[in-house]
């Protein structure tokens, strides 16, 4: 099994009793710095430079990228959306990742006992970079810096939106995508 896999899989394992699936993380050389685990749990740890890759894979499928935090209630509020995306288009090529930005202390605190209530089964990397002001731009010029924020892309368009959404506005936008 290669790095993205156990990466990926690990965030899948994460996400409990996890079944093995394709991950993004084979789309891209990833090398988090740490990788936090929690049972069968695992959460790969990135600085922004190490997860901007994330955001530009070039393939046939649709990434929908959801920036989150345990502490966010608007956030906590559309997750079973994206994990009903995921569920639902997986087998037509569409990767869901949540990008935590939950502190270092608060991963194995709140973060994997959030997952596991929630069961997650979702891609879940942790982006714990100490100056967010440097790289909100990099993720898109119109964010203001508040979450929750998604990004839609495939290798022909992408689509940025800060705000939080309903099961139905979301599936709606993903479809835009197949």
């Amino acid at each position: 099994m290669n790095f993205f896999k156990v990466l990926f899989v690990g965030v899948g394992l994460m996400f409990i009793s996890c079944k093995e699936k394709t991950l993004v993380v084979d789309k891209v050389d990833a090398n988090p710095k740490k990788v936090f685990e929690h049972n069968e749990i695992k959460v790969p740890y990135y600085d922004f430079d190490e997860f901007e890759k994330f955001l530009h894979i070039k393939d046939d499928e649709v990434y929908v990228i959801n920036f989150w935090a345990t502490w966010c209630g608007p956030c906590v509020e559309e997750l079973p959306h994206f994990e009903s995306i995921n569920t639902t288009y997986k087998h037509k090529g569409v990767n869901v990742v949540l990008v935590s930005l939950d502190k270092e202390r608060q991963i194995q605190e709140k973060l994997f006992p959030f997952m596991e209530k929630h069961d997650i089964r979702s891609e879940v990397i942790v982006l714990n970079d100490a100056n967010p002001n440097a790289w909100i731009d990099r993720v898109d010029p119109h964010w203001s810096g508040s979450i929750p924020i998604t990004i839609i892309y495939n290798k022909d368009k992408r689509r940025f939106y800060e705000r939080t959404f309903k099961l139905k506005e979301l599936k709606n936008e993903v479809e835009k995508f197949l």
